[in-house]
């Protein structure tokens, strides 16, 4: 009898631990399916991150800003997706910014179009995602940092050389998509500061809004009405080629000089054959490649990505003057970089 007592008492111990190991069990269980993340270090997949890349336009320039990510993409195994306003405008742009802040991305690199009038936009996007921005900037935003140019030293660069090419003075009228684009404005002071004193005068600014038509029809019409208009200048990439087919169309090269920005194409084709004179070219590969790395560690490390920000809270990338003296050695070198 205490045999069969002491059975009892055994079995009944034996069922409590079997029972209790089961709601330990479904515990685990029931929190796994409820989507809590499994504990850091313990061979769990790390989390999905999600990252873009908004250009302010669809132009040639950025087909190369896309290579520096696509080579980011491929050292660092994570995905970066390129977003391009197909026009170019304002409230393209605020729409993809406001998608990707929908859909939960953890970063996110944008060129402003018009970063005064975006920042409440930017700033909302910058509450949900770290927020960069690269090739125009808006400083008034929340956005943690600027990688790109120095617009007004670039500017000025082109200034420098505009003296050069009317060592005697005279008219010149300046051309671009936006003038309220932060890059515009910055370009346009660095050469008025160049040209200062030195018997330049600017008769005229033009707007295109990225309109490719009225980029060359703006120039154009600017040549026509001025017949001493000594140099045609353009701020954004395509409206180097603009430029170029303009003053070829109304048989004004080398009595219409001209002095642009950035490597398109069209642009490095005209100084080959004398249409244009200069350009000053920025460092679109490294504005993919740096952007898409800073967005990759502040998604994924923000604290010290944060401690690594410049007190400036902006990066140089640098910019390169190219003439008909060195235009075949940097075309070369840009096919390398595009591979």
């Amino acid at each position: 009898m205490e045999e069969t007592k002491s059975w009892g008492k055994g079995w009944a111990i034996t069922a409590l631990f079997l029972l209790a190991l089961l709601a330990i069990t479904g515990c685990g269980k029931q929190s796994e399916g409820t989507g809590a993340a499994p504990a850091e270090g313990a061979g769990s997949k790390p989390k999905m991150v999600k990252l873009a890349f908004v250009t302010n336009n669809a132009s040639e320039f950025w087909k190369i800003a896309q290579a520096g990510v696509r080579k980011y993409e491929q050292e660092s195994k994570v995905q970066v997706d390129v977003k391009m306003p197909p026009n170019g405008t304002t409230e393209e742009q605020n729409q993809i910014l406001e998608n990707l802040s929908s859909q939960g991305y953890d970063a996110i690199a944008v060129s402003a179009i018009a970063p005064g009038d975006q920042v409440p936009v930017l700033n909302k996007t910058a509450e949900k995602s770290k927020l960069i921005t690269f090739d125009s900037d808006a400083p008034k935003s929340n956005r943690l940092l600027y990688i790109g140019t120095n617009n007004h030293e670039a500017g000025k660069a082109l200034g420098a050389h505009i003296v050069k090419l009317l060592p005697s003075g005279g008219k010149m009228a300046v051309f671009v998509g936006m003038l309220s684009a932060d890059n515009a404005k910055q370009r346009l002071q660095g050469i008025q500061d160049a040209i200062a004193g030195k018997n330049i005068e600017i008769v005229d600014k033009r707007e295109d809004n990225t309109d490719r038509a009225k980029a060359r029809s703006n120039v154009e019409d600017i040549i026509n009405a001025h017949p001493d208009l000594k140099l045609v200048a353009g701020l954004w990439s395509y409206n180097g080629p603009a430029i170029a087919a303009a003053i070829e169309a109304l048989g004004k090269k080398g009595k219409v000089l001209a002095a642009v920005f950035d490597e398109e194409e069209g642009t490095l084709t005209a100084i080959e054959n004398g249409t244009i004179s200069v350009t000053v070219v920025q460092k679109p590969f490294q504005f993919g490649y740096m952007a898409s790395k800073w967005a990759h560690e502040l998604a994924t490390k923000p604290d010290a990505a944060i401690a690594q920000i410049p007190a400036s809270k902006g990066i140089d990338t640098g910019i390169e003057v190219i003439e008909k003296a060195n235009v075949a050695e940097f075309k070369q070198k840009l096919a390398e970089m595009k591979r």
